[in-house]
């Protein structure tokens, strides 16, 4: 009974535990934090930011970008078919993996990175001589205490509490530096995945093409559980490999049958702990996508408030929430079966080593070979030694959960470089938004205008066919036009005919068709640098062909070309911020010393300097009288206060304040998109003459009549048909007297 007692005691001792709770048994360890016994490890590695409000893109129920002439998305894949979903396998993983993990490596931060993960890797060579001094050390002891030699037990007691002293302190240190290195990756990968997620409007095709689910919360969420589990899997591997040798040795040496028990032991828990996890890696993906969606649907709702009460769809709203969540709800309680039956043998597993060493050196213990600290030292050994070969057992839903995660990751990282590689490439048909310098071209003459010089012109339209992209249907065909300054257009047309789709490609948003739009600037003046657009013939750097033509890619926040939408974007920031918006937005946020100098970096940074002059307080004051928005500072109290301004503000007073941001910026040309939709008719011709007084030329789309006594030409655009191959659009000069002369007929 005696020695019963003192073989429980060894299994629980300090030698033994400070060590191994990094594989979930009852010895602990100081490696890895031990995953539950139960099925919500899988979940154990997503460090969610439960306070975050996520704007994610659902793959289900997510119209298209288009308002008019698009196909509505297809509806979401029924529960059996998305458990149907093709598991990747270990290389496509292994692939997934270095492409998502290597560019830091690689990076500008590779020096403090390869520095730090080199540090981590010492202290953790470190750590595992601590344990191997801990395994003598725990022999000794256990010796003297069986022999009752209380001297040397006493030196024993002092010699494992120096230990202690010595050792916990190297365990705290290398978990801190790998926290740290963690979030200096996480902190790396944001910044790279939001730069390319933005680059070349692949946040527009992704919420428009419906290609992926939820990317928001592959930036949050995923990059923060893929930094800190690849280090610690790196790490346990790396500890795991350096435990195999030297422990072997230990353990070899005390009793070899012991040695072949582990291997088998280990390798057969291995084999079954995969054959029974095998669905974990599709219900981890499908549960981080659901959760996602049903954030989302209650985001949604929030942002949506006013409208939902309006119609009172308080129920049906309830009905889609409780929808999502039970998709949620039935894909959890499938995980929570396959982990329960995965528990049944990993808990089995998991307490039979508690006895297994002990029962197989026992017999020379009783023989007397061997003394009573051996079987202390051999149980220690034989559980390092397992620990490292039973990694995929001890941590199949972790690792389960994290080839998930490294699938999402993956799927990402393929959508953004394919958006790249198509930057870069030249299809055979394309529409091609060019800025030119205004002096060097030959006249063109435009469709119901006067031929003028070149020089004079803001916008050329040449042979302009626009189609939708996915379904690839026409809905502009054939247009040419110029407008000149001053020339203000009025475009015009049933609903669904493509109005909105040929501002969409002038703003460089749709590339699908082919033609030609050309912006006009004047000799000398700057290009602010902009994140490329998708023509894949604009380069980053300004090119001069033989006309003297200068290409950019094209930005919205070009100085020379604004662009308005029917419902303004409100950002989050302050009311100065929402009309510095998006102009001077690198300007007004506060910057300040940081240690981690590449999230300070931002991809216009470098050309602040081709920007106008930032408006002063009382130019801001100003323009806020100029749209009779003047009473928001009484209301607001200062142009400082940071408000939800989507929510405080009403949709007219939204417009006021976008046509605000416009005259502050002072373009030449503003594609104006139904700006004026929600304001009354006196509102309306107030804001019109004052961007004609500013000296602003407007291509506008609309629909009432009043916005005839504001431009000079019309542009109609009839629906499609898709029996013949005529042009469906005219052009008419606008008279004061109400008609309108015929220029160019369809």
């Amino acid at each position: 009974m005696a020695a019963q007692a003192r073989i429980c005691w060894a299994l629980h001792s300090p030698s033994f535990q400070i060590h191994h709770h990094r594989h979930a048994r009852n010895c602990n360890s100081l490696t890895m934090p031990p995953p539950p016994s139960n099925a919500t490890t899988s979940f154990m590695i997503r460090r969610r930011t439960t306070n975050l409000d996520k704007l994610s893109s659902s793959s289900s129920c997510r119209a298209t970008a288009s308002t008019e002439a698009t196909e509505s998305p297809p509806s979401p894949p029924p529960p059996d078919k998305e458990l149907q979903r093709k598991v990747p396998d270990l290389q496509t993983l292994v692939r997934r993996f270095w492409k998502v993990a290597a560019p830091y490596w690689f990076s500008d931060d590779q020096f403090q990175a390869r520095l730090q993960l080199a540090t981590v890797f010492a202290l953790t060579l470190l750590t595992t001589g601590i344990s191997v001094g801990f395994n003598f050390l725990g022999r000794d002891f256990f010796n003297a205490l069986a022999n009752k030699d209380q001297e040397q037990f006493t030196k024993q007691l002092l010699y494992y509490l120096g230990a202690f002293a010595a050792g916990i302190p190297v365990f705290v240190q290398r978990d801190y530096v790998r926290e740290t290195l963690s979030l200096r990756w996480r902190s790396w990968m944001t910044k790279y995945y939001t730069e390319r997620y933005f680059k070349n409007q692949t946040f527009y095709k992704i919420q428009s093409q419906s290609i992926i689910d939820n990317p928001d919360q592959r930036i949050v969420d995923d990059l923060s559980s893929f930094t800190g589990t690849a280090l610690s899997f790196s790490l346990s591997l790396f500890n795991a490999t350096v435990d195999l040798i030297s422990f072997s040795n230990i353990l070899f040496g005390i009793y070899p049958p012991l040695f072949a028990v582990l291997l088998v032991y280990s390798i057969g828990g291995t084999a079954i702990s995969v054959f029974l996890g095998r669905e974990l890696v599709t219900l981890n993906f499908l549960q981080e996508k659901k959760e996602a969606d049903f954030r989302y649907g209650l985001v949604r709702v929030r942002e949506n408030a006013e409208s939902i009460a309006f119609y009172g769809g308080e129920s049906n709203e309830m009905q889609l929430l409780l929808q999502r969540f039970k998709s949620a709800f039935e894909n959890l309680t499938r995980l929570l079966i396959s982990s329960r039956n995965l528990d049944f043998f990993t808990s089995g597993y998991r307490y039979l080593i508690q006895i297994l060493p002990a029962a197989v050196v026992a017999p020379m213990y009783f023989s007397g070979k061997i003394e009573f600290g051996v079987i202390n030292q051999s149980v220690s050994a034989f559980n390092h030694i397992l620990g490292d070969f039973s990694l995929v057992v001890y941590q199949i839903q972790a690792i389960s959960a994290f080839s998930a995660i490294i699938d999402r990751l993956g799927e990402f990282e393929d959508v953004l470089e394919s958006s790249s590689s198509k930057s870069h490439s030249e299809p055979l048909e394309e529409i091609h938004v060019v800025y030119s310098s205004a002096g060097g071209s030959p006249t063109l003459e435009s469709n119901g205008s006067v031929p003028t010089a070149k020089s004079h012109k803001l916008l050329d339209v040449e042979h302009l066919t626009v189609r939708t992209p996915g379904s690839n249907s026409t809905l502009v065909r054939e247009l040419s036009l110029g407008i000149n300054p001053k020339e203000h257009l009025l475009v015009t047309g049933p609903s669904g005919s493509g109005k909105t789709s040929l501002l969409r490609a002038m703003a460089g948003l749709w590339n699908t068709g082919r033609g030609k739009i050309t912006f006009y600037m004047e000799d000398g003046e700057n290009l602010q640098l902009p994140i490329s657009s998708d023509s894949g013939l604009i380069e980053a750097d300004t090119t001069h062909d033989s006309d003297g033509k200068r290409e950019r890619s094209l930005t919205r926040n070009y100085k020379s070309v604004f662009f308005l939408p029917q419902r303004p974007y409100m950002v989050l920031g302050t009311l100065c911020q929402q009309l510095l918006y998006p102009t001077w937005s690198e300007d007004a946020i506060p910057s300040s010393n940081d240690s981690l100098p590449f999230l300070m970096r931002g991809p216009n940074s470098e050309n602040a300097s081709a920007k106008r002059g930032k408006p002063t307080t009382e130019d801001i004051i100003q323009v806020l009288e100029d749209v009779r928005l003047g009473y928001l500072l009484s209301r607001f109290g200062s142009l400082d206060l940071t408000c939800e301004w989507s929510s405080v503000l009403s949709l007219g007073e939204q417009q006021r304040l976008a046509f605000a941001r416009l005259l502050l910026s002072k373009p030449k040309l503003v594609l104006l998109d139904e700006s004026t939709s929600a304001l009354d008719e006196a509102n309306e011709a107030h804001l019109y003459r004052q961007i004609e007084k500013a000296g602003i030329t407007y291509i506008s789309v609309g629909h009432r009549r009043t916005l005839y006594d504001y431009h000079k030409k019309t542009l109609r655009i009839s629906t499609i048909d898709p029996n013949n191959n005529r042009r469906n659009w005219n052009i008419e000069t606008i008279n004061r007297d109400g008609t309108h002369s015929l220029s160019s007929s369809l």
